[in-house]
């Protein structure tokens, strides 16, 4: 019997789904299935070379995907064999999460969980989400409102509040991240949030925001930037049910602009099963088996069938309807080789600014340099 090893991040939603359907493939395919974990810290920094060398497959988030092209340690997936297959995938994408695993011209991973931030917010406290920006800042004024701003956070919220005003970072053409003037107004928005809020947010993560927030009792009725997780949505998963909604609106285009996450599963270049770990992948990501035992084990889908499932969003309090809009407006992070060092960097410099009050042409010009100097890092070829 074939034995695979895989890898994914450590959360409910990350490992539940993925042991559930490798128990059915096995009984399908014969083929097993293993998984371990790792931290979401982990997650989001940890080198996928490493992990290439230790398992066939790996979850992935898509910045990953030009520093694994250059590396070499991925397996492209669109083969012959799955022609039909990928069509059917890239025709079902929620958004761009299907694109944004494909660089050079190769598609690296699948999507099977699709993700953006969004509004979480308490449906039990307050009658509806906050619609702008500004109504968001009025809450926050009343100690209300919370905010994930631990690295890699605080940069999502910098990039994904400047696409909102139709300056999104990294635009083709440019060297530069964000246009100093642009960027020194989004900065200055940041700032503006972090003084109606708890300084505790700069070492909150969402998962510490959310368990926060589900608490019985607490205050918190708004979060407005924050990666969706349909677990706390569902009733019973923790104290108090958090509902979830388009993000509030900075601009004048509505919820767009939001910084895509969301997972997809990759095929190890070392793995000695490249066939059963590609069929698998594929399988894993197929409509049916994502608005069926993917779903049914906490997972949130990358599928779009899902999404628009009806039994899927009774479940989880309409979770996909009510932020498909945001998801489907999202901004793509740059995704070259070199860019993850920047993610780091630049969100710890945010940090840094933010703790000590600093000018926001500083902070920008430090940002600029950084992604300028990401750029010069070997690429594919």
């Amino acid at each position: 019997m074939v034995t695979l090893s895989g890898m994914t991040w450590s959360h409910p939603r990350g490992y539940d789904p993925l042991v559930a359907c490798s128990s059915l493939w096995k009984q399908k395919s014969g083929v097993e299935v293993g998984w371990d974990k790792r931290s979401l810290q982990d997650f989001e920094s940890f080198p996928v070379g490493e992990l290439a060398r230790r398992y066939d497959l790996i979850v992935i988030d898509h910045p990953h995907v030009g520093q694994v092209t250059a590396q070499g340690c991925l397996l492209p997936l669109d083969d012959n064999d799955h022609a039909s297959d990928a069509q059917a995938l890239a025709a079902a994408s929620v958004g761009h999460s299907y694109e944004s695993y494909r660089w050079n011209a190769r598609q690296w991973a699948l999507p099977i969980d699709a993700a953006s931030q969004v509004q979480a917010w308490r449906p039990d406290l307050i009658a509806a989400p906050a619609r702008t920006w500004a109504d968001m800042l009025g809450l926050a004024a009343q100690g209300r409102v919370l905010c994930p701003m631990r690295p890699p956070h605080s940069l999502m919220v910098f990039y994904t509040l400047a696409a909102n005003l139709g300056h999104p970072c990294a635009r083709q053409g440019t060297p530069d991240l964000i246009e100093a003037e642009r960027g020194t107004e989004i900065y200055a928005m940041m700032q503006e949030l972090m003084r109606r809020l708890d300084p505790a947010c700069l070492e909150m993560d969402p998962i510490a925001v959310y368990e926060r927030m589900a608490r019985p009792g607490s205050p918190i009725a708004c979060v407005p930037l924050i990666y969706g997780y349909v677990s706390y949505a569902i009733e019973g998963f923790r104290g108090a049910r958090i509902g979830f909604a388009d993000i509030p609106s900075a601009g004048t285009e509505g919820p767009v602009g939001s910084t895509l996450g969301g997972t997809g599963i990759a095929v190890s270049a070392g793995t000695q099963h490249s066939r059963q770990a590609i069929d698998f992948a594929y399988w894993l990501a197929s409509g049916d088996v994502q608005r069926g035992p993917y779903a049914a084990a906490g997972g949130q889908p990358g599928h779009a069938a899902a999404w628009e499932d009806g039994a899927v969003n009774a479940r989880a309090g309409d979770f996909y309807r009510s932020t498909r809009t945001t998801l489907e407006g999202a901004w793509v992070r740059p995704r070259h080789a070199g860019y993850m060092g920047v993610q780091d960097a630049a969100s710890a410099r945010i940090n840094a600014a933010l703790t000590a009050g600093e000018n926001g042409r500083a902070l920008v010009a430090d940002l600029n340099g950084m992604f300028r100097a990401s750029l010069k890092a070997p690429q594919a070829k």
